[in-house]
């Protein structure tokens, strides 16, 4: 008996939406030629929006890569290996936090509108806070587009300071992932890799 079935019936979604969301899915590297909407992306962020952040910050920002010439200059700050995958998507969109979040909290925090000013005027301390809970968000997005029936090739592989620049001027959004987003092509997968076991990731104290 495996541990998917000593432990599905813990679970409140169905067997098909756990496979679709985590078991069956993986990093695609390939895909086809099927353009991604505009509604696709709204659909994917109508839900994760929802997903929590710490002080309902929602750091996260993102540049959808459509034009030719936007699509060309982002592959040239992307790594050797992950250029081809990216100039061939359907659609491409760039992850970044953005380091003045804090300018949202009154009307996202309204329950302690203060949280601005008394947590997050230094700069080091809203650009931790800023890239660990857009990185939060980073995994919800890639889960929202499992969700809508697609797949994502996340990629961490390029030049960061230069994206950044380039598509998000003015200095406070900072690139943390590039993702590929379309439907999954031929051979778009490696094969299953392992995981670590429960007895490995967790302790009781």
């Amino acid at each position: 008996m495996t541990s998917v079935d000593l432990y599905t019936d813990q679970l409140v979604i169905d067997v098909s939406a756990q496979d679709i969301l985590f078991r069956q899915a993986r990093t695609a590297n390939t895909f086809t030629d099927e353009p991604v909407s505009d509604e696709q992306v709204r659909a994917i962020y109508d839900l994760v929006k929802w997903a929590p952040t710490s002080f309902n910050q929602q750091p996260l920002r993102v540049v959808l890569v459509r034009s030719p010439e936007a699509r060309e200059r982002l592959v040239t700050m992307m790594a050797d290996n992950n250029k081809a995958k990216t100039r061939t998507a359907p659609l491409v969109a760039i992850l970044a936090a953005d380091t003045d979040f804090h300018e949202h909290l009154p009307t996202q925090f309204p329950v302690f509108p203060q949280a601005k000013d008394v947590f997050f005027t230094d700069y080091a301390v809203r650009e931790a806070s800023a890239r660990l809970n857009a990185g939060l968000q980073v995994g919800y997005f890639i889960l929202g587009i499992r969700a809508v029936g697609l797949a994502a090739g996340p990629m961490a592989g390029f030049d960061a300071e230069s994206v950044s620049a380039a598509y998000f001027p003015g200095g406070r959004s900072k690139a943390l992932v590039v993702v590929n987003i379309g439907r999954p092509g031929p051979d778009a997968w490696w094969g299953r890799l392992p995981r670590l076991e429960h007895e490995q990731v967790f302790s009781t104290v």
